[in-house]
């Protein structure tokens, strides 16, 4: 069976991220897609899986644990397991970036 999750535009004013989760499609993985304005970005958080990040367009830097790196357009980054993390738009343009959570859910706890 193929299963469709198909696009919404946001209401305006309203956040522009989109969250899967992939066991309300039969699937194993979960994301978030999001598209962040400047100096926008999460909250610090930890999850008991690593998580994947693919950025699509823009720049980013990540705080994993004590460390910070930046990726732009076409880098894919990697934060272990159970290691507090973020990210924020340090660009002057739009970020675009998927978010994938290797996991039927998505487990959060912020910190």
């Amino acid at each position: 069976m193929i299963s469709v999750r198909r696009h919404q535009e946001a209401e305006p004013g309203a956040s522009r991220t989109v969250r899967f989760e992939g066991c309300e499609f039969g699937s194993d993985v979960s994301l978030f897609v999001v598209d962040a304005d400047p100096g926008r970005g999460s909250a610090l958080h930890v999850h008991p899986y690593a998580e994947t990040w693919v950025i699509r367009k823009g720049e980013a830097e990540f705080t994993i644990g004590n460390q910070k790196t930046r990726g732009s357009a076409g880098d894919i980054v990697v934060g272990p397991a159970n290691i507090p993390h973020r990210f924020e738009n340090v660009g002057v343009d739009q970020l675009e970036i998927v978010c994938i959570h290797p996991s039927q859910t998505i487990q959060q706890v912020l910190v």
